[in-house]
């Protein structure tokens, strides 16, 4: 079944690619433009590694708002050139920190991190592992369904994912921090039961797709009609809107939904210490506080 609609899917990406991706890289290098949407295209890797001033691994759910935070970081500190950055999950991050490398098809980046963004959490999990030292929090999210426009299904809530009708698009939890939260929350709406049916039952019977990479695939499995249903983050669910897609949101009441604080940290092995402490107090700026706000991020909280 899955394989019914996947040239629907490429061809969606394609579609993505070519209007927002594309474009933008185009108007920031002056190389070779080797892209070909769905086929050549690494939509989550910004930049030159070899040749950076500062590398940054960003949580994967930022990825709609770090284009305008770098732009303002850069205004402000002329001196940093050259920012590599990926937004990729931060499990896979995890992993590519220890292995030292990440893998493309046959190209292979070798590349440390000087800061990294992610959740509470995963930043915890970096301390004890003598990665990074204290961080700085400087968001909070909270969780969100994407629907189809019009929402056919008439989802109401969390319990709704649980239908044997609504095919879902869920995080991978191997790799997506995400996926901890929304859990969570399926357990504040229905219990233990309707965890275990969204993520055993309906994974078992196909009508829960876990994603291969990144909950980016929930839009795209959203638009094709392979998915009625997602949970993400807010602020991708409204960003779906601010770029004209067919999607709408479902909110999850306060005693159902689950929230996440994300924080930067400069790692211990930095070769770039200055640009890196800059960063991270940039992320905790007014200025910085206003873009993300403008983008779904709500404030973190007062104290960690």
């Amino acid at each position: 079944m899955r394989e019914r609609f996947r040239p629907a899917l490429s061809a969606l990406l394609m579609l993505l690619v070519t209007t927002f991706v594309a474009p933008a890289v185009a108007r920031t290098r002056a190389a070779l433009d080797f892209t070909v949407p769905g086929i050549d295209d690494a939509i989550d890797l910004h930049g030159d590694p070899a040749t950076a001033d500062l590398v940054v691994f960003v949580a994967g759910n930022q990825f709609m708002v770090m284009p305008a935070l770098m732009r303002a970081f850069r205004a402000l500190h002329p001196s940093v050139k050259r920012i590599y950055y990926e937004t990729l999950p931060p499990g896979i991050e995890e992993r590519q920190i220890r292995q030292g490398s990440i893998e493309f098809g046959n190209l292979r980046i070798s590349v440390k991190p000087d800061v990294v963004l992610a959740g509470l959490q995963g930043l915890k999990r970096e301390r004890r592992a003598g990665v990074v030292a204290r961080f700085v929090p400087y968001a909070t999210n909270a969780l969100a369904i994407e629907v189809a426009r019009g929402n056919p299904k008439h989802i109401a809530g969390i319990v709704d994912l649980g239908r044997p009708d609504v095919r879902v698009s869920m995080p991978n939890p191997s790799w997506e921090g995400i996926a901890t939260q929304i859990e969570s929350a399926y357990r504040k709406a229905g219990g233990a039961a309707l965890d275990a049916t969204i993520m055993h039952t309906k994974v078992a019977d196909g009508t829960t797709l876990l994603t291969r990479i990144h909950h980016r695939e929930t839009p795209l499995h959203i638009l094709a009609g392979t998915a009625d249903a997602g949970p993400v983050w807010i602020s991708e669910a409204l960003y779906q809107q601010r770029i004209g897609n067919p999607i709408d949101t479902v909110t999850i009441p306060p005693n159902q939904n689950v929230s996440a604080v994300f924080a930067g940290a400069v790692v211990r092995s930095t070769s770039h210490r200055e640009a890196a402490r800059e960063f991270t107090l940039f992320l905790a700026s007014a200025k910085a506080a206003t873009i993300l706000r403008s983008y779904g991020f709500a404030p973190p909280p007062s104290k960690n």
